[in-house]
């Protein structure tokens, strides 16, 4: 029996959260976007979604950026539906609407409110239901359980990888700030949002240092501080690109990398998704809904601890709330371990370069999804 939904023209997709979150979606998105593929698909997200999705190849055609609103743009609390904006939103006339978000607490109310002839998605025990729903719980790797959601209106996919096309655009801002990248170059990345998915910074520089390669460090700007300590700690020198890249150049600079060694971070995805082999090290509780699904291109290092290094509380409950300290919870993992699987990466891509005859290897090809311009 089919699960497609007949006569749909618009389809709207709440996905307002950080750059990880809509990289993880992709595979859904494009689930969805292969079920009507003559809808046109909006994500309702935030401003710089809009930014990094416009005029670039995927599912997305249009982003509707949307205002704080507590439990679906942010989690602040204080910011209330503003009057008026379910009505402009039901005046585009979508056909199909799908919660992608989160539990639904706040997000499937939201979804209901815009006028959607059919509305499908995640729910909690809590959240209110939506005309097709499946169970929202804490414990499921996100790209699976939004492949869950598409598969709700018919959407199904063999890629559970994501994928993003590189654009020129992109390239030629990568090309204004830093250049031409040299061959051969590996990037780490030391931020993270959360302090307690931070590895020491040290542990980055030695283990940049034991590659020999040239070595670019990306952050943001708030992280330029844990950027200029990598570099600082480093016998070799490296370039700083902390602060200095948007979204776009960040995946051309990612693209044009053998390798990227980061914490669990949006960035990891983002390189992921352009092709680029990453090593990742992850507190255990997320690797089970964030980490890389495959292994052929992307290693993990995984710290086992499950209870604050501080004062001992419990980080398994995802119910309870966050002790104040913000230690490491990744700092267990060690440089020898980190370093095998980046030379162990590095070695295979040499052999790949070796058997195509020096042409980069395409790691994304078994999991590609169909490319499309907005229109």
């Amino acid at each position: 029996m089919s699960m497609t939904i007949d006569g749909v023209r618009r389809i709207a997709v709440l996905r307002a959260n950080a750059l990880g979150d809509l990289v993880l979606a992709l595979p859904a998105l494009a689930a969805v976007r292969a079920a009507y593929p003559g809808a046109r698909l909006t994500l309702l997200g935030h401003e710089w979604h809009a930014g990094l999705l416009r005029g670039r190849p995927g599912p997305i055609d249009d982003v509707v950026a949307l205002p704080p609103i507590s439990g679906v743009g942010t989690t602040d609390p204080g910011h209330p539906v503003p009057p008026g904006l379910p009505e402009r939103l039901a005046r585009y006339g979508f056909d199909l609407a799908l919660q992608m978000h989160g539990g639904g607490l706040y997000s499937n109310p939201f979804i209901r409110g815009i006028g959607a002839r059919f509305t499908a998605g995640l729910r909690s025990p809590d959240a209110v239901p939506l005309d097709r729903w499946v169970r929202y719980t804490h414990h499921q790797h996100e790209t699976l359980r939004l492949l869950e959601v598409a598969a709700l209106v018919g959407g199904s996919t063999s890629a559970v990888e994501p994928t993003l096309a590189v654009t020129d655009r992109d390239r030629a801002e990568l090309a204004a700030v830093l250049g031409d990248p040299p061959p051969g170059l590996v990037a780490v990345h030391p931020g993270a949002n959360d302090p307690r998915r931070r590895w020491p910074p040290e542990r980055f520089a030695a283990v940049a240092d034991r590659l020999g390669r040239p070595v670019v460090v990306t952050g943001t700007a708030r992280e330029r501080d844990l950027a200029d300590r990598v570099a600082a700690a480093m016998r070799a020198p490296a370039t700083v690109a902390a602060g200095r890249l948007g979204l776009g150049a960040l995946a051309a600079l990612y693209r044009r990398c053998d390798l990227l060694i980061a914490n669990d971070t949006g960035p990891r995805h983002l390189a992921a998704a352009v092709g680029t082999p990453t090593v990742g090290i992850y507190w255990c509780g997320n690797i089970v809904n964030a980490g890389p699904l495959t292994r052929t291109a992307h290693r993990v290092l995984i710290s086992w601890l499950t209870r604050c290094p501080v004062c001992g509380a419990d980080g398994m409950d995802p119910r309870a709330g966050l002790c104040p300290h913000e230690t490491s919870w990744v700092a267990g993992v060690t440089v020898d371990a980190v370093a095998e699987q980046a030379a162990d990466l590095l070695d295979r891509q040499g052999a790949r370069l070796d058997q195509n005859k020096g042409r980069p290897p395409d790691f994304t090809a078994a999991s590609r999804v169909t490319e499309r311009h907005d229109r």
